[in-house]
């Protein structure tokens, strides 16, 4: 068996399990994020009374954070209702960030667990050796009454990725590049693994943006086998609880692909479509309205610094503006600590609370008709960041910061290279 079929078969209670098989499994965590409450409308339909385990429960008040509307307002307020009524200690305010993110920061996601949330980028925690997966209210509900939910076994795909990436290439190039070649529909209720020397040198943050992106081509889940990287992490957030699955010799991938990554370029994902995806080189010089570095996909601290190093000491153009939403709370107060947040206010960005921000298209970075912006997030749909008449151009979050520079879409790597 896989990895990811022995992580299923075990929280199944079951010796084994094969490809299309539905096994009903054990969930170590499951999310709500301030999206869904219908959640919790569902739970009380369903007749819930009680939730399973109010300690293996997690709220995020992440896409409304802090609220822009009187709705808003009022689903935090119901969520804080149900958290005090349930027991659930696990309640993550506006102050805090992003869910993804947020697991990892609290060392709440780890090897062989299973970790649902009502996102569909859940699939960021295969990063950590996890299966993890996004939902609906409904599955959501059917977890919090009876912490089980049913997941047919997918097929599994193999993607090794080999060579060296030049100066200015990151792992969201390489992300993109793999959607773009394969598709958006490529990978649907599959799940993909990757794997090759240059997997094994990323780290946690490049990682997790490649898992989350996975969503990207249909994925279900995505996987990283755990190794010295993982360890480290782990080390470092204290968790000893935890079971490492490894895949056996024999095991007969659905596919097993090879990705040479070492003439690679930086990437555009143009408007919009994710696997719409070019050299960036086909769309240097276009003008850009907006430069948004944030999300699950790239707003961590590595991504805040590469900004930085590329900003500072110099200013973006007036007719630019350039938004960073830190993906977390730990995020912002360590690119504080690091002197990141200064260099990039000083070059004229606008830094906002952490959270999902403009990445879902309600607050903080809004669009207009006619506007063109290149973002470090994972969704260029029409209308995912305002107007349906905008244009979202997906990079690296070095290609955000070039382009904020010059105030058009800029090659990363001029500035990349000592």
């Amino acid at each position: 068996m896989h990895a990811i079929e022995k992580l299923l078969a075990a929280k199944a209670h079951q010796a084994s399990v094969k490809t299309g098989e539905i096994v009903n499994c054990d969930v170590d965590l499951a999310g709500i994020n301030d999206l869904y409450l219908q959640t919790v409308k569902s739970f009380y339909e369903m007749k819930g009374d009680k939730v399973y385990d109010p300690d293996k429960v997690v709220l995020f008040f992440d896409h409304y954070a802090p609220c822009a509307t009187i709705k808003q307002a009022q689903n935090h307020k119901e969520f804080r209702q149900f958290c005090r009524e349930q027991g659930i200690g696990k309640l993550f305010d506006i102050d805090q960030g992003v869910c993804h993110q947020l697991l990892a920061d609290k060392g709440l996601v780890c090897p062989g667990k299973i970790v649902v949330v009502t996102d569909s980028h859940t699939t960021t925690h295969g990063a950590f050796g996890a299966f993890g997966t996004g939902v609906g209210a409904t599955d959501l509900a059917t977890i919090l009454i009876t912490g089980k939910l049913w997941f047919k076994v997918p097929e599994i795909v193999k993607i090794n990725i080999t060579g060296t990436l030049r100066p200015g290439v990151y792992a969201k190039d390489v992300i993109l590049h793999i959607i773009g070649d394969l598709g958006a529909d490529y990978n649907v209720y599959r799940a993909v693994e990757f794997a090759g020397p240059v997997v094994e040198r990323l780290s946690v943050s490049e990682r997790m943006c490649m898992c989350n992106l996975s969503t990207e081509m249909g994925c279900k889940t995505s996987y990283i086998q755990p190794d010295a990287v993982t360890m480290a992490y782990l080390e470092e957030k204290g968790i000893r609880d935890y079971k490492i699955y490894t895949t056996d010799p024999d095991f007969q991938y659905a596919e097993e692909l090879t990705c040479d990554v070492s003439g690679l370029k930086p990437q555009v994902s143009a408007p919009s479509s994710v696997d719409n995806v070019y050299d960036l080189d086909k769309y240097a010089g276009t003008k850009i309205d907006e430069a948004y570095l944030g999300s699950c996909t790239g707003g961590r601290v590595p991504d805040i610094a590469v900004a930085a190093r590329i900003l500072k000491g110099k200013h973006i153009p007036r007719d630019t503006r350039m938004i960073v939403v830190p993906a977390s709370k730990k995020v912002m107060e360590e690119a504080m600590d690091k002197g990141y947040i200064k260099t990039l206010m000083e070059a004229g960005a606008c830094i906002t609370a952490p959270g999902c921000a403009a990445c879902l298209g309600v607050h903080q970075g809004m669009l207009t008709d006619g506007e063109t912006c290149i973002s470090s997030t994972n969704r260029n749909f029409p209308g995912r960041m305002g107007s349906t008449d905008a244009g979202i151009f997906l990079a690296s979050p070095a290609a955000v910061a070039a382009s904020a520079l010059n105030g058009c879409i800029t090659d990363p790597t001029p500035y990349l290279k000592d």
